[in-house]
């Protein structure tokens, strides 16, 4: 294949699972000999980005204002000048601003045009563009539906599905249980010693995380086969968030539990605090498009239990369905705990949803609009 100029559209490069992605093909184009640009805000992955030999041009393209829409004709002539082959755009603003551009250039020389639909995003007319590339990718099934539930004239033919995957090397399976991931969590983390069985929820610190039921699921645990058992909630103490973060903690001295928890700032090492625990939850109360603590969890050789909605479900009815729990039904999500902890699951021989499968989809679908 002919070496290929392609550029990615994001608001900015700070953190989350849209920016991953972004660096993800970025290196992938790298490797295999084309060029990369991304153009964005900035922020504090672009090192990282410019290390896997990419581009970064900074557009401060995703801020909600009239004034964004002066970045149209600059982006229009890197269009041009570059001769970019392929326009990938990841979020609705920065969409909008690649369709004008593209729409003032001749037509020989527009670039293809992709989107990825990264998000359960509210449907209107805003949102539409995220369904309007040549192809658009969908980083799940879940996503794939909700496309054509919302956008009912979009042609089944310009959608791909492309699951989001991660690098297992990061995630090796580990035994079970693993006394010395646990030994170096409770030293970081005193209050989380002599809890057995440890229950483990990552994520940030917002009420659609389901950390309250987490709690309530701890507490009646605690109430009835499992006395000793902790649970501990990484990225849930974060700045901004203090009111939330005293609110769980006068849930948690009501239930009784308040010794049992752990409300700690994010890991750092997710894949050690995934081996110190004994089950996973994925309880978000909003469905989400994918889900990778599902399959990061599952990787490292932990059970998870999360409400069967969005990608989540669609993840634990393929991997692990014994850990799939009607959204909110309280009491089925203590007995699958309680299921799992005591006979926990055989886990899957190999975890299909890899880095390099959806690096490789992704380059194969640039390649199939270039030829």
């Amino acid at each position: 294949m002919r070496r290929l100029t392609v550029v990615q559209l994001l608001p900015a490069l700070e953190s989350g699972g849209v920016e991953r992605s972004t660096l993800e093909i970025a290196a992938a184009l790298v490797a295999a000999g084309h060029r990369a640009l991304v153009v964005s805000a900035g922020g504090r992955l672009v090192p990282a980005l410019q290390a896997s030999g990419a581009e970064h041009i900074a557009m401060d393209i995703g801020r909600k204002s009239p004034a964004v829409l002066g970045h149209a004709p600059a982006l229009r002539r890197l269009l041009r000048d570059e001769r970019v082959d392929i326009l990938h755009a990841r979020s609705r603003l920065p969409a909008w601003l690649g369709r004008i551009a593209l729409a003032t250039l001749p037509a020989s020389r527009r670039p293809r045009w992709v989107t990825t639909v990264h998000g359960l995003n509210s449907p209107g007319r805003y949102s539409a563009v995220m369904a309007s590339g040549e192809r658009v990718v969908c980083v799940s099934g879940t996503v794939r539906d909700y496309v054509l539930r919302h956008y009912p004239a979009t042609d089944p033919a310009r959608l791909r599905v492309i699951p989001r995957g991660i690098d297992t090397a990061q995630f090796p399976r580990r035994p079970r249980p693993d006394p010395d991931a646990r030994a170096q969590v409770a030293q970081r983390h005193p209050p989380l010693a002599g809890h057995d069985p440890l229950l483990l929820l990552p994520g940030r610190g917002t009420r659609l995380k389901g950390h309250g039921d987490a709690l309530q699921l701890l507490a009646a645990l605690r109430a009835g086969p499992f006395p000793t058992a902790g649970l501990w909630l990484p990225g849930a103490r974060e700045a901004g968030r203090e009111a939330y973060i005293a609110e769980l903690e006068a849930q948690a001295a009501r239930l009784g539990i308040a010794d049992a928890v752990a409300f700690t700032v994010p890991t750092s090492r997710i894949a050690e605090a995934y081996a110190a625990s004994d089950l996973v939850l994925q309880l978000s109360r909003k469905p989400e498009a994918f889900g990778r603590t599902v399959v990061e969890a599952l990787a490292v050789g932990r059970p998870v239990l999360g409400w069967a909605h969005g990608g989540v479900g669609e993840l634990l009815a393929r991997l692990q369905p014994r850990g799939a729990v009607a959204p909110f039904d309280a009491a089925a999500l203590v007995v699958a705990a309680t299921s799992l902890l005591r006979e926990p699951p055989r886990m899957p021989d190999t975890i299909p949803y890899t880095l390099q499968a959806m690096q490789q989809a992704t380059l194969e679908l640039y390649a199939e609009l270039a030829s």
